[in-house]
C-alpha cells in the first residue's frame, strides 16, 4: 500500500479538483501503480500528499499544545507557592516598618549615648547588627519572591500565546485536510473505536513531546527490506495485543510510507492477503483498527485504512467510495497503517 489512496477515487471530476488544489503533483496511471505496487493497491498521490502534510503538521501542533499546557500547569503551581511565600513575608515586612516608625531609626550615635560601659556598648552594637541583618533578609526575600512571581506570570502568558498559536495551526491543517477529502467525496463516519482496546506502550518522543525524525534503519521482520524504529515499536505492540496474522511492511517504489519503512499492511489471513474479509476475519480487522486508533498518540500514527474507511488524527474517520473494486485497493482484506 505504497500510496494508500491511489485508485480509490477514479472519478475524473474529483481528481481534477484535487489536481487544481495541489497543482504540480503527478498522478500515476493504474498501470504504473500496479508495476510499482505489487499488492495492487494505491491512491491518488494528490490526496495522499495532503493527508501526509496536514497529518504531520496537525500531530506536531497537537504535541506542542499538550507540552504548553503541561508547562502552564507547572508554572501555575510554582506561582501558587511563590504567592504563599509572599503572603507569609508581607506581614513580617509590615512589622519591620511598624517598629521603625514606632522606635525611630537606631543609629550608632544613639547606641553610644545610651551605653553605660564599653561592654554594654559592644552588646548593644551586636544586637543592632543582628536586627538589621534580620530585617534586611526579610526585605530581600520579599523582593526576590515578587521578582519570581513576575517571571512566572510572564512565562504563563508566553505559554498561553504559544498554545493559541498551535491551536490555530491545528485548525488550519484540519480545514485543509477536510477540503481535500470533500473534493474526493469522502463522508465522515463513526469508524472503528473501542474503549476496551489494549493500551500500547509509548513510543519514544523528544523532550518537548514532538516525534523525532527516523530513517529506515532496522531490518524489517516481515520482508527483506527495512523499517524505522517507530514502525518496529508498532509491530511489537500489535503483536503483544494479540494481532499476529500475516503482515507486510517495506515495499520498494512509490513516494509514500512503505518505501520509507513507515507503513505496514496487516492481513486478515495467516498467509498472504486473500479476498474480502467476512465473519471472524472482519472482526479481527475491526479490533485491530480500533486498537491502532485508540493508541495513535502512543504509536505515532499518521493514518489508518480499513474496509473503505480511513482515519487520521486531523480529520477522524471518513468513508470513501469508487475505489478499485478489488480487496487490495478497497482495503477489505487488510488494515493499512502509516506512521510519522
Amino acid at each position: 500500500m505504497t500510496a494508500p489512496l491511489r485508485r480509490r477515487f477514479p472519478l475524473a471530476a474529483a481528481l481534477a479538483a484535487v489536481t487544481a488544489l495541489l497543482a504540480g503533483f503527478v498522478v500515476a496511471s493504474p498501470a504504473a501503480a500496479q508495476e510499482s505496487d505489487p499488492a495492487g493497491e494505491g491512491a491518488p498521490p494528490l490526496l495522499s500528499e495532503v493527508l501526509e502534510s496536514t497529518g504531520r503538521g496537525f500531530v506536531e501542533a497537537k504535541a506542542a499544545v499538550e507540552e504548553s499546557r503541561k508547562r502552564q500547569l507547572q508554572l501555575s503551581l510554582e506561582l501558587e507557592k511563590i504567592q504563599e511565600r509572599l503572603d507569609a513575608l508581607t506581614p513580617q515586612i509590615g512589622e519591620v516598618a511598624a517598629n521603625s516608625y514606632r522606635l525611630g531609626r537606631i543609629t550608632p550615635v544613639m547606641v553610644l549615648l545610651n551605653s553605660a560601659s564599653p561592654d554594654d556598648l559592644l552588646e548593644r552594637a551586636e544586637g543592632l547588627d543582628m536586627i538589621a541583618m534580620h530585617d534586611n533578609k526579610r526585605v530581600r526575600e520579599l523582593n526576590q519572591a515578587r521578582e519570581q512571581a513576575a517571571r512566572a506570570v510572564a512565562a504563563i502568558d508566553a505559554e498561553v500565546a504559544r498554545e493559541e498559536q498551535q491551536l490555530t495551526a491545528m485548525d488550519k491543517q484540519k480545514k485543509e485536510a477536510e477540503r481535500a477529502l470533500r473534493l474526493v467525496g469522502a463522508v465522515a463516519t463513526n469508524g472503528f473505536v473501542s474503549a476496551t482496546s489494549p493500551v500500547a506502550a509509548q513510543a519514544p518522543r523528544n523532550s518537548d513531546g514532538s516525534w523525532p525524525a527516523q530513517s529506515c534503519s532496522q531490518d524489517d521482520p516481515t520482508t527483506s527490506g527495512c523499517i524505522t524504529p517507530r514502525t518496529q515499536h508498532a509491530l511489537n505492540e500489535t503483536s503483544k495485543a494479540g494481532f499476529n496474522r500475516f503482515v507486510s511492511c517495506f515495499r520498494p517504489g512509490g513516494p509514500f510510507e512503505h518505501p520509507k519503512g513507515r507503513a505496514c499492511d496487516f492481513s486478515m489471513q495467516s498467509s498472504g492477503f486473500g479476498g474480502d474479509a467476512f465473519g471472524d476475519d472482519r472482526l479481527y480487522g475491526n479490533n485491530l483498527t480500533a486498537f491502532l486508533v485508540r493508541n495513535a498518540d502512543k504509536l505515532g500514527i499518521l493514518y489508518v485504512i480499513w474496509y473503505r474507511q480511513f482515519w487520521s488524527p486531523t480529520t477522524g474517520w471518513s468513508s470513501y467510495s469508487g475505489a478499485g473494486g478489488d480487496p487490495s485497493s478497497d482495503h477489505t482484506n487488510h488494515v493499512h497503517l502509516s506512521l510519522l
